[in-house]
């Protein structure tokens, strides 16, 4: 018995790649021809040691390591794997191209998404049909309505429950690693929040899609650009509905815009025969009526997209960007969701932001010529660069790293992959200091611990419903700020306790994909003794790296917050609850404004917002439930106190 075990550790070994040089690179193909590698006197300055290093580049560069991972990075060569990183195009990815392929509404152009998956369709008809207008208490619907209603808001909701279930699965599977983070780096840069209107799911799908992903490695101008352009950012930060005063010059004559407003509403059938009071109820309540000069979007594009809050502007900038501004709007915003420039309402007189005189009589160049100098000012090129050093080194990132990103930010023309290239491949971030600083947001814990177990692909909601349960609801900060970056927004008693209810979730076979019995290893530590088991789950799921309090806790399975995160009774919901979750509340409810604008939503001892979601997967809705009685043990019991452990909570 004791040499068939012993036997099996061996082989254990093997496997973690600690005893042989182990199996081809990758489960990719890579082109490594001609990458860039760093200075070799960088490299040899770098304070972590090898193995550390792999660890390091596969915690911060990618959503933690698969199994198999260290030992393919480890034979490329931890500069090469970065490198191939910063050039996603090297890397095949059929895996991430065959998820997609699995969700019906991914792909679907914006017109036709809203289209087929209208949000409110049976309302529209009966708009058509003349009944919009009346009174919405009194319109009486037949019961085939009634039911054409539930079955076409259970449609709606697919695309929001696509929409998240495809952000989990692809940073599970993608071999574009980098990519995937910088996506979720950017889209919480650039906030956008689910439940602002029935129409922001289809406008996200876009949004994440078009806007942001093709350009996480390009230039900051060009994301800029495209997310300035979307409608999801318009309609989030009303811009949409933004029209200069009544006391500024338009480019278009009254009696021309008079005439044109004319035509527009001839076009709309719900507006014919009705009275003109009745007229303005329907279009105010549809959101279709103007309401002046709006400063929210040109605010957050200083405040949060460029210059940040130290940026140096004043609240006259912000007034004279938000006049340049003006038109920049939707199109039908419930059919077509294209950018458009409305001549009608914009502000053509002289305008001045940031000390460039805007001249009198421009269109919608002036807004771009405004993106150009934002992108361009020096505080956005300090802004970016400590925004991605926060989230790559450290919460608190050297100055001196800093500088150097701001610099090669300017000198590249905000070139994102060489800003990028400037920061991963630094002392700063192989630096002692920066080993295991940085704690996962509740989507890394999601995202790693399934790559951990070499998790099956979920394309229904629900693991997006666990990233909710530990407190980040996708698109669902209410707030333009976004979730937090540093440590003290994630860690309180409720959250850690939250994330040891998780690592027994994972072990106890009830978080999707994931069966514990068919993890790569679990055949070859079961039956070994519970001290090697131990050894094995530590070096395979904390990089042979754990405290010695946390050994014991492992070794005797009695943790002292366990009793404790099983009263708490964490539940994981079933996918026809989370598309209900995923319904938004009115869209009256939904204020773009940050309610506190000194402190980040999210961290300990402030008021947040909760979500429905986050509310179902709290505990509202139906579920697995964890107590004493159905606790994992043995093996699995290991394998759920590792991912909720410490350890494997920092990156």
């Amino acid at each position: 018995m004791g040499l068939t075990r012993g036997l099996k550790y061996v082989l254990f070994l093997n496997v973690l790649g600690c005893a042989s040089s182990g199996t081809p690179v990758g489960r990719a193909t890579v082109d490594v021809r001609g990458l860039p590698m760093p200075d070799a006197a960088m490299v040899a300055a770098r304070e972590q040691t090898a193995d550390q290093q792999v660890l390091h580049a596969l915690n911060r560069l990618s959503f933690g390591a698969r199994p198999g991972d260290v030992q393919s990075v480890r034979e490329l060569g931890v500069d090469r794997w970065i490198a191939a990183q910063l050039e996603p195009e090297r890397i095949a990815d059929s895996a991430a191209d065959a998820v997609i392929a699995r969700y019906a509404t991914l792909t679907k152009p914006l017109p036709t998404l809203l289209d087929e998956y209208p949000p409110n369709p049976v309302l529209r008809r009966l708009a058509r049909q003349g009944a919009a207008g009346m009174p919405r208490d009194s319109v009486k619907l037949s019961r085939a309505d009634s039911l054409e209603v539930m079955g076409a808001r259970r449609k709606t909701q697919l695309v929001g429950q696509e929409l998240v279930s495809a952000r989990v699965a692809r940073a599970v599977v993608s071999e574009r690693q980098l990519d995937e983070v910088l996506t979720d780096f950017w889209l919480n840069h650039f906030n956008v929040f689910a439940g602002k209107s029935a129409s922001m799911r289809h406008y996200l799908v876009a949004y994440e899609r078009d806007a942001v992903r093709p350009h996480v490695l390009g230039k900051f101008r060009t994301l800029l650009g495209a997310v300035a352009r979307s409608p999801a950012m318009l309609y989030y930060l009303d811009n949409w509905q933004s029209q200069a005063d009544s006391t500024q010059p338009r480019l278009v004559s009254p009696r021309v815009a008079q005439r044109v407003q004319r035509r527009y509403a001839q076009r709309a059938p719900a507006l014919r025969n009705v009275s003109p009071m009745r007229r303005d109820s329907i279009l105010q309540r549809v959101g279709q009526r103007r309401r002046g000069l709006n400063e929210n979007y040109a605010r957050e594009l200083m405040e949060l997209h460029t210059l940040g809050v130290d940026g140096g502007y004043t609240q006259a900038d912000v007034t004279e960007a938000a006049r340049v501004l003006t038109g920049w709007t939707i199109e039908r915003p419930n059919e077509s969701g294209a950018f458009r420039f409305n001549p009608l309402v914009h502000d053509a007189g002289s305008k001045r932001v940031l000390g460039t005189v805007f001249p009198a009589g421009q269109g919608e160049a002036e807004g771009d010529r405004l993106l150009d100098l934002l992108a361009k000012h020096p505080a956005t090129a300090t802004f970016i660069a400590t925004k991605l050093a926060q989230r790559f080194v450290s919460d608190t990132p050297p100055a001196a790293l800093v500088q150097r990103a701001a610099e090669t930010f300017r000198r590249t023309d905000g070139d994102l992959r060489e800003v990028v290239r400037t920061i991963v491949t630094s002392e700063e971030f192989f630096s002692a200091a920066a080993w295991r600083s940085k704690v996962k947001s509740p989507f890394e814990v999601v995202v790693s611990a399934l790559r951990a177990m070499d998790a099956s692909v979920d394309t229904t909601a629900r693991s997006a419903a666990l990233v909710a349960r530990l407190g980040q609801g996708i698109y669902q900060h209410q707030a333009p700020n976004g979730w937090p970056e540093t440590g003290d927004g994630w860690i309180n008693t409720g959250a850690i306790l939250n994330r040891i209810n998780f690592g027994m979730a994972i072990a106890s076979g009830s978080v999707p994909g994931v069966t514990v019995t068919r993890w790569p290893l679990y055949a070859t530590l079961d039956s070994l003794p519970r001290e090697q088991q131990v050894d094995g789950v530590v070096r395979a799921l904390l990089g042979g790296d754990v405290s010695a309090d946390m050994r014991s806790v492992l070794l005797s399975g009695d943790h002292p917050m366990l009793a404790q995160a099983q009263a708490q009774a964490a539940v994981i919901p079933d996918s026809s609850a989370m598309m209900s979750a995923l319904s938004p509340p009115p869209p009256a409810a939904m204020p773009a404004a940050r309610p506190d604008r000194g402190t980040a939503s999210g961290s300990a001892g402030t008021t947040v917002t909760i979500d429905r979601t986050t509310r179902l997967a709290r505990g509202m809705g139906p579920g697995v439930r964890f107590n004493g009685s159905g606790a994992p043990q043995g093996l699995a019991q290991i394998i759920g106190l590792a991912i909720g452990s410490p350890e494997f909570q920092r990156r």
